[in-house]
């Protein structure tokens, strides 16, 4: 086994042991910090297919966005150290089956794919291509998904602020 190979392994536990903890703590705060973890080890997973900029973009906009945003929301609506409901037996026992079945289907897959390599070489892009097709109003530009994506997480935040405010009684 190559270093490499053992640095994906661990990655790959790592994430899937974060969101593991994220999907199953009873404790919303502790949900969203594990959910963190798990989005920061794929930015690691990023860094380690040596595309750089994705990861960054990883941790700009979701670990520095999309998570605070979580936290915000949390902290607003007051149910930070709140526990959540234990789930009922059957939804357990039914999850456990999802999970099982979800491997098994996996393993089947992958098993009877045989994996080839390409001789094709990895597409040399730099940051100046990159920022144009960002920024471009063409056909295949990215400015209208990416304001469309500020405002979604506008509109979040606002959400969150109305449903956070208390409501005074009359007296």
């Amino acid at each position: 086994m190559t270093a490499s190979q053992i640095i994906f392994y661990l990655l790959s536990a790592f994430i899937l042991g974060s969101g593991m903890l994220a999907v199953t703590s009873r404790k919303i705060f502790r949900s969203a910090i594990w959910l963190l973890f798990s989005l920061i080890g794929i930015a690691g997973l990023y860094f380690w297919l040596q595309v750089e900029f994705i990861a960054a973009i990883q941790i700009v906009v979701y670990v520095g966005g999309i998570v605070v945003l979580i936290i915000f929301s949390i902290f607003l609506t007051q149910k930070s150290g709140s526990e959540m409901p234990k789930p009922p037996k059957w939804r357990r026992e039914f999850a456990i089956l999802a999970v099982i079945f979800g491997f098994g289907f996996v393993w089947q897959l992958i098993s009877h794919h045989e994996f080839k390599e390409t001789s094709t070489t990895a597409l040399d892009v730099n940051m100046a291509n990159i920022g144009t097709q960002l920024l471009s109003t063409t056909e295949h530009g990215y400015i209208l998904p990416f304001e469309v994506v500020s405002i979604l997480l506008l509109a979040a935040m606002i959400g969150c602020i109305v449903i956070a405010m208390k409501k005074t009684e009359a007296v």
